[in-house]
């Protein structure tokens, strides 16, 4: 897909949906593109993305995933996974270049927060590489909070968590 936004771009027509078989070598796509410097983090070894059903579809629907398409391509994508009784994390937040900036990764987020809210989790976890900024300031835009900084592989990455229990619109 052309790395600019069409000019006639519309948020109203991105349809946020779960993943579907015919999305996963858009997702996998996406997943590479966003890799910094075209490495997977030490931490991560992207298994979730080669394995999307198993990672994300498989627990009886406490976890998912969603695709952003905009005229027939995937042009975003999130997912959110249990990890504990009360807890899910979210993850591969991506938005293909060409279509950041334009609120595809606002409307990702609104659809993990309320995934989650509806799921009644009370908390959600979260990390970023520091070279991420537009996504950090999204999560700090939602209310995520800073819980840490580490190194893994050389580089910073950010935790950030976000307690339901507090927010009144839960």
């Amino acid at each position: 897909m052309n790395a600019q936004t069409t000019p006639d771009f519309n948020l109203d027509d991105i349809l946020v949906r779960p993943a579907e078989e015919e999305d996963y070598s858009a997702v996998r796509e996406l997943f590479r593109a966003g890799l910094h410097e075209g490495l997977v983090p030490d931490n991560d070894t992207g298994a979730d993305i080669e394995t999307l059903h198993e990672a994300y579809f498989s627990d009886d629907g406490q976890s998912n995933f969603w695709v952003a398409r905009y005229d027939d391509n995937v042009v975003g994508m999130i997912g959110v996974q249990k990890t504990s009784q009360d807890t899910a994390e979210i993850r591969r937040l991506r938005v293909r270049e060409g279509h950041r900036r334009h609120g595809v990764g606002t409307k990702l987020v609104e659809q993990a927060l309320t995934f989650c809210r509806h799921h009644e989790y009370l908390k959600i976890i979260l990390d970023v590489r520091i070279e991420r900024g537009p996504a950090i300031a999204l999560f700090e835009k939602f209310g995520f909070q800073l819980a840490r900084s580490r190194e893994v592989g050389g580089r910073k990455m950010l935790d950030f968590y976000f307690d339901l229990y507090r927010d009144p619109s839960a």
